[in-house]
């Protein structure tokens, strides 16, 4: 134990996480949650973090301090990393000067500093599998996340058993940073926070833990108020991306099912990171009237997106809510887009910001929840014959051209790869994608050398037609004349 504490120290100096006067201070601190009460100097091996960790929360399972499961370890070991974690002075202290030098100069370093206190553990996002599948909308992104554990059943009754809290109020919440979490709620001891001003509101600034995407940021309220899609909110993204205009900045949008997982908090994820609809062209250009001075035009994308660009931000807003204005009380029974039914409403948008050297850019993309017997969870949402692949909800990330997959497709694809290749029938669990592997037999053929690779690139292809369904305008003659037909109500001409 003296040789993983030695360990974790000297990380701490070497990420200059701490300054040689505080050695002593943070090995007494480190000794507290070990139950320690004595430490004896201990020659420094190379060793990388996720070991010492490994080590010193083995050791505390060992001798009875935690129980074995991955809530428990995560708990513990995060809150080691938090004795090393400058506090919230020292961080902000330090942004704002390098904020000074230059808004990605701060920006690198926090992210750098995220990565070193193992709020974002590497080691995890390392495990993410990803890659590329070129469609008829360009190549889009794939990946399929490890790096968020799963709750062992040990875990999931733990955190039932646990008293219920309502503090901190939600995940995104700032009493988060330093909170020692607990069973049903994580650990952020060394999770830090920047303040900054948007809409004229104190906001601030984070990294996702779980990291999607280069520098997966987090941009959230002060207050604990919903989600809202309205002129403030697009606003609100493009005053972002004045402070930080080498990032991009979007919002999920607010309403069920095309929403976020969290709704309840506003908030927006941005990063630096060129997505595919990023790359897209624009297909067809379209002039709105009264803002003949914002380029306007529909973006060759499976799902429905308007971008507009212009230099001067407020135009782009003010045209971004009246589109908005327009869309929300649109209906139009040939495309089976309802604006509400029995006063439930369904129409909203998912925006996202970016620079163009000295222009502004926004990208709405138009979406409607409306559900159906034959499609209860949605109607322009991966239907069900797409399930085995994508079932959960479309939400900003995936619409900008990156599927987030979940975790069990790893070892599915390893199953069906070899399933084919021994010719052996596509039960059990593997079931779901038997009708999938059937079409593909049909068009390919699957040798030792290619069959995981082709697996990969048709779940790329499915991604695509997920996006297509949940495009409430199809990518066919009667889908453009009934975009056409929204572009003429919101131009007032019909």
């Amino acid at each position: 134990m003296n040789e993983n504490i030695s360990a974790l120290v000297q990380y701490g100096l070497d990420r200059k996480l701490i300054e040689p006067c505080d050695k002593a201070f943070i090995i007494n601190q480190l000794l507290t949650p070990q139950q320690l009460d004595s430490f004896e100097p201990a020659e420094v091996r190379p060793m990388p973090l996720e070991q010492i960790l490994k080590n010193l929360t083995d050791d505390a399972v060992n001798r009875g301090i935690i129980s074995d499961d991955i809530t428990s370890r995560d708990l513990y070991d995060t809150k080691l990393m938090g004795i090393l974690t400058p506090h919230p002075r020292e961080v902000r202290s330090t942004f704002e000067a390098l904020y000074e030098e230059n808004p990605k100069t701060a920006t690198d370093w926090f992210y750098k500093f995220s990565q070193d206190t193992d709020y974002i553990r590497r080691y995890r996002i390392q495990k993410d599998m990803r890659w590329k599948t070129v469609t008829d909308y360009g190549t889009l992104d794939v990946t399929i996340n490890l790096s968020k554990p799963e709750k062992d059943p040990k875990a999931i009754a733990a955190a039932k058993a646990a008293p219920q809290s309502g503090y901190p109020k939600c995940q995104l919440c700032a009493e988060n940073e330093g909170y020692a979490g607990r069973m049903n709620h994580p650990a952020r001891q060394n999770h830090r926070i920047i303040p900054i001003t948007i809409g004229g509101k104190p906001w601030y600034l984070q990294y996702s833990p779980y990291v999607y995407y280069n520098e997966h940021c987090i941009a959230f309220n002060a207050e604990h108020t919903p989600m809202k899609i309205d002129k403030a909110a697009f606003e609100k993204l493009l005053d972002f991306v004045t402070i930080f205009p080498h990032y991009f900045i979007g919002s999920n949008a607010d309403l069920p099912i095309v929403g976020g997982s969290i709704l309840s908090h506003e908030h927006f994820q941005g990063g630096c990171y060129t997505f595919p609809m990023e790359k897209s062209p624009v297909e067809r250009k379209i002039v709105f009237n009264g803002f003949e001075d914002v380029k306007a035009g529909i973006v060759k994308w499976p799902m429905s997106v308007i971008r507009l660009t212009c230099p001067d931000k407020q135009r782009i807003a003010d045209l971004a809510d009246h589109i908005l204005q327009s869309w929300r009380g649109y209906s139009d029974a040939d495309a089976f887009i309802f604006a509400e039914t029995n006063g439930e409403p369904h129409n909203t948008i998912t925006p996202i910001a970016r620079r163009r050297g000295e222009d502004y850019e926004m990208d709405l993309v138009l979406r409607n929840n409306i559900t159906t017997e034959e499609h209860p969870l949605g109607v322009f949402h991966p239907h069900a014959e797409l399930h085995h692949i994508k079932k959960e909800n479309i939400g900003l990330i995936e619409v900008m051209g990156l599927a987030v997959l979940p975790s069990r497709l790893k070892q599915e694809l390893a199953d069906l790869e070899e399933a084919i290749l021994m010719d052996k029938p596509i039960t059990g669990e593997l079931e779901k994608h038997a009708k999938w592997v059937q079409q593909l037999k049909e068009t390919h053929t699957f040798t030792t050398d290619n069959t995981a690779c082709i697996l990969k690139l048709e779940v790329g292809k499915l991604f695509a037609k997920v996006l297509e369904h949940a495009g409430v305008y199809k990518r066919n003659m009667d889908g453009e004349a009934a975009f056409d037909r929204f572009i003429r109500y919101v131009n007032r001409e019909v």
